[in-house]
């Protein structure tokens, strides 16, 4: 399995300053933010786009969103064992959420995060943020504020790591996926 094509911490970087500050444009003013981190990939993004937010003058909550039991393929891909459950700081009812994911590929992802998200209420407007847009829709779903965009083919995998405690570290490649490893 090779990889290649690997955006480096700059570079990922740049691009989280981009969502931040196109958020911050929004959303200056706006009462009740909450910034939501998909479980797992999502949630150091979500993290560093709230610092980002605080540091232009923009309040928000932060928590994370566990959509293990609304999968679709849970049969094929157990609860990870790196579990974080859905943790909102707030009432969603009539707030302004913003759901954060690593990468958008098929929209089955934030189908299920919408689907936790309304188990807890309903907010006023919901929007999607993502580093990483590959392509490949097969649900309806567009993210509203996006820091890269790539065409990537579905024989690929685009991996992304956020190092909490190493940013420096922070990478994106792409790789090939094996024959059996392949979404349908």
């Amino acid at each position: 399995m090779g990889t290649r094509n690997q955006h480096d911490a700059s570079s990922l970087h740049a691009a989280i300053e981009r969502v931040a500050e196109a958020i911050a444009i929004r959303h200056r003013g706006t009462a009740r933010l909450l910034l939501l981190g998909i479980a797992n990939g999502g949630i150091e993004f979500a993290e560093r786009l709230g610092r980002l937010l605080r540091q232009r003058g923009v309040p928000c909550d932060r928590g994370t969103i566990d959509i293990s039991f609304h999968r679709d393929d849970i049969g094929r891909h157990p609860i990870p064992k790196e579990f974080s459950p859905t943790l909102i700081p707030h009432d969603v009812n009539g707030a302004t959420v913003i759901l954060a994911d690593d990468v958008l590929y098929s929209g089955r992802t934030v189908k299920a995060a919408l689907d936790e998200l309304f188990d807890h209420g309903r907010p006023a407007c919901v929007e999607l943020a993502v580093l990483v847009d590959r392509g490949g829709r097969r649900l309806p779903f567009a993210a509203d504020y996006c820091g890269i965009t790539l065409a990537v083919p579905a024989t690929d995998k685009v991996v992304v790591r956020l190092d909490a405690q190493h940013p420096s570290q922070d990478l994106l490649a792409i790789t090939s996926y094996a024959a059996k490893d392949r979404q349908p």
